[in-house]
């Protein structure tokens, strides 16, 4: 049974390391869209692209590295 624990744990920390890349990236974004009104719209609106880029970047990668199917017992 401890592997399953230790592997559980290791799912557990990998998930939160995503969702806090997920938040990091979207407060981000989000700051980038409100400071566009005062700056340089064409700088910022090529930031926000490159964010976006990323952001979809890494839901894509784990999308790809889940297995889809539960594994059997």
């Amino acid at each position: 049974m401890a592997k399953i624990d230790d592997l559980i744990t290791a799912v557990a920390a990998e998930d939160t390391v995503v969702d806090s890349v997920i938040v990091f990236l979207t407060n981000l974004h989000q700051q980038l869209v409100d400071a566009r009104a005062n700056s340089n719209p064409a700088l910022l609106d090529q930031a926000i692209a490159s964010i976006n880029t990323q952001k979809q970047k890494v839901a894509d990668a784990i999308v790809a590295n889940t297995d889809s199917a539960p594994p059997t017992p």
